[in-house]
């Protein structure tokens, strides 16, 4: 008698676990040198950043006249309250939670993974990815200086609850702790601007009809970061109107220099095999 045996699961899932590793092999070798040059990048324009922050981080009474006064703009140009879209949060710990959670964790995890994935990847998309991220972050840090904005959270007396507080769910300590965080830079929001990046470069970078629920994160982001009493909506406004300023401004001062890097890049990276192509 002759044992005739038949692939299982387990013999396809091993198959696309080489499959992978193999794509992600070619896709990362000989650049371990550019993974490290970016790395060092990343990480100091992210300490320039964090000390950044610090330079407006005790001024209270500008940044508590600037929060009142963007209220009042914000009543004149008939704007939804942000304490209507705070109102289910408060209503339903169910809601309030999770976007407590994905407040405080999604805005770097996100950034890193989809960054990651794209240097790995789609360098090109990459290299597009990170010059409009220092572009957005850059300007962001010069609103956080010039005008120190106190976020709704603080505002109890205009309706606002600190949500994350009240869940015992807080990134941020009491407001005149010392620390690497400056609560009075809520304008612009970052956290929208980041995920509307990220989402636009994951559409941009696939072609899979689902690319477009990577658009998704930025939609949450913003209604979570109303909705927890961090952020304005003229926070998310100005942060997505300086993306895409920064947008245009890339287009118009780097395209020449980007144009020859993709290639002297591209030309020295080796050809993935044609039997694992990239995702």
């Amino acid at each position: 008698m002759v044992a005739v045996g038949f692939p299982g699961p387990h013999l396809e899932l091993g198959t696309a676990g080489a499959e992978m590793l193999e794509r992600l092999r070619s896709a990362v070798h000989g650049r371990g040198g550019e993974a490290i040059r970016q790395l060092a990048l990343i990480t100091v324009l992210y300490l320039g950043y964090r000390v950044g922050r610090m330079i407006t981080a005790d001024d209270t009474a500008r940044a508590f006249g600037n929060a009142h006064a963007l209220l009042d703009v914000e009543d004149r140009l008939g704007i939804l309250a942000e304490t209507t879209v705070q109102a289910p949060f408060l209503r339903w710990d169910l809601l309030a939670i999770p976007a407590n959670f994905y407040y405080a964790t999604a805005h770097f995890t996100v950034a890193v993974a989809v960054i990651v994935w794209l240097w790995v990847f789609r360098p090109r998309h990459y290299r597009m990815t990170r010059n409009l991220m220092v572009g957005l972050t850059g300007t962001g840090l010069l609103l956080h200086v010039l005008l120190p904005l106190a976020p709704p959270r603080m505002l109890p007396e205009r309706g606002f609850v600190d949500l994350a507080a009240l869940h015992g769910q807080s990134v941020y300590g009491p407001r005149d702790s010392e620390g690497m965080s400056n609560q009075f830079a809520a304008m612009p929001s970052l956290h929208v601007g980041w995920a509307l990046l990220l989402g636009v470069a994951v559409v941009a970078a696939t072609r899979t009809r689902w690319r477009w629920l990577a658009l998704a994160h930025p939609t949450l982001t913003t209604v979570i970061v109303i909705g927890t009493g961090n952020h304005y909506w003229l926070d998310a406004i100005i942060a997505v109107l300086l993306l895409a300023a920064t947008a245009v401004v890339h287009r118009m001062i780097v395209p020449a220099a980007a144009t020859l890097w993709d290639a002297s890049e591209t030309a020295a990276q080796p050809r993935s095999p044609s039997r694992v192509p990239l995702p």
